[in-house]
């Protein structure tokens, strides 16, 4: 019992947010296997979640390739994202809990081409964007789906859950078109705090034990965003192009977003490793819904290791996924536009090479 509880620990802080890193803007999501010890007061009472997030995107890539020559001419796009994720939990027994999240974000936007524009000459052509607040709330409902007291080897929790619009999707900021010109607008879509539409959650958390200190796991989320876009200009205080407005770019989309994980857990004691794949995705089309409206669909596959230390009360926790595989997928306006012009087109995203998790875990 002690290992399950060691593991579910586990995958309650690192499944708790599934961030794609950089341009690609899939946004914390709470998605947390929320079982506390088994036998511990019949599985009732509280929980309070904490961790953090850093990253630092800065690689682009088109498909698989990665546009090195942006880092070399310095046009690079460069995201730094910090997010301080707080989860209550309340578990009514040992099947049925409830959780809530809310994120505080911090982002800051560097480039050239917002501002005096790529080819610009002038040392001040890099300047940056910012935002700072809540993100979106999650509202989650849990249930094991094997009886936890039957002492089975494994069991699956099936969650589903509400994603509200607390956070601001209309963050807006000067943008330097020159030394004496600055324009108000709308920051990028990948900095923005929320996305503007009430989602739908849905997940199942998994695992196995092979023995008393190796354990499988897998996870799997889903989050349906059905409204389309959010009518958020994407002209950053400029106006719409025509481009933009043929092929539904002039405002944001509100994408769905998805992760599936699964790895291993091996118990020492008080200290947990766990090693696993995780991949986290915006989908170029949504599943309910239209799918108009701008967005830098793609996927991140990353390795993620990880540790956890627990004591009776309290349990701390690190894990550092690094990119394995980044691809910048076709857009439906990229679509179009091949459609249109006869030829291919794929827009790309900028990626990070890794992220910072960091956390504890208070039994109240």
């Amino acid at each position: 019992m002690r290992f399950i509880f060691l593991f579910i620990l586990t995958i309650a802080f690192i499944v708790q947010q599934a961030n794609a890193q950089g341009c690609v803007a899939v946004r914390s999501n709470g998605a947390v296997c929320t079982k506390p010890g088994i036998n511990s007061n019949n599985g009732k009472g509280w929980q309070l979640n904490t961790s953090y997030r850093y990253f630092h995107s800065y690689k682009h890539f088109v498909g698989t390739t990665e546009q090195k020559e942006r880092v070399e001419k310095k046009t690079d796009v460069r995201n730094w994202q910090s997010a301080f994720d707080i989860t209550v939990v309340r578990h009514f027994n040992n099947r049925w809990a409830l959780s809530a999240s809310l994120p505080i974000i911090s982002n800051v936007r560097s480039s050239m081409y917002e501002h005096y524009g790529n080819n610009s000459t002038n040392s001040n052509a890099r300047q940056s964007t910012y935002s700072f607040g809540v993100g979106d709330m999650r509202l989650n409902a849990y249930y094991w789906l094997v009886d936890p007291s039957k002492k089975s080897k494994g069991n699956i929790q099936a969650g589903l859950g509400i994603k509200l619009p607390t956070g601001d999707y209309r963050v807006n900021d000067f943008f330097h078109k020159n030394d004496t010109t600055q324009v108000l607008g709308p920051v990028d879509q990948s900095i923005q705090l929320g996305d503007g539409g009430t989602g739908f959650i849905v997940e199942l958390n998994g695992y196995y034990n092979i023995s008393k200190t190796i354990s499988v796991y897998g996870n799997i989320f889903y989050l349906l965003n059905p409204r389309e876009h959010n009518g958020v200009s994407t002209a950053r205080g400029g106006t719409t192009s025509t481009t933009a407005i043929t092929y539904g770019t002039a405002v944001m989309s509100v994408p769905d977003q998805y992760m599936l994980r699964g790895g291993g857990n091996f118990n020492f004691k008080q200290l947990t490793l766990s090693a696993g794949i995780r991949m986290e995705c915006i989908p170029s089309e949504d599943l309910i819904g239209g799918s108009s409206g701008f967005r830098r669909p793609g996927y991140i596959i990353s390795a993620e290791p990880g540790l956890l230390y627990q004591t009776k009360k309290v349990s701390w926790f690190a894990t550092v996924p690094f990119a394995l595989e980044r691809n910048r997928t076709q857009s439906v306006a990229d679509k179009l536009r091949t459609k249109a012009t006869g030829v291919f087109a794929q827009g790309d995203a900028a990626f990070a090479d890794y992220s910072i998790n960091i956390g504890c875990s208070f039994k109240l």
